[in-house]
């Protein structure tokens, strides 16, 4: 049910593409693939086998992995409503 000027639906159509939008940003992150590496590709640290047979495609270590995932900043959602302050400029 839609509140003002927005035809019914519209609230879930906007719900709807937010997650598409996240999901397809997700499927777009690279994942490993090919050969896993017997060694660190950054250290050169052997890479136990549970996590190259867990893993299949794995290039780095567990702590290499997670300094770089430390690194990572998510990128902030998006606001399609927007707030009224903004509406109103």
């Amino acid at each position: 049910m839609a509140g003002g000027w927005a035809r019914d639906g519209a609230v879930e159509e906007q719900i709807e593409a937010s997650i598409s939008d996240e999901l397809a940003r997700m499927k777009a992150r690279k994942s490993p693939v090919g050969e896993s590496l017997t060694h660190c590709a950054e250290c050169e640290e052997p890479i136990p086998e549970a996590r190259r047979a867990a893993l299949p495609g794995v290039k780095l270590c567990i702590d290499c992995m997670q300094e770089r995932d430390a690194a990572y900043k998510p990128r902030p959602g998006i606001n399609r409503r927007g707030s009224k302050d903004s509406q109103l400029r």
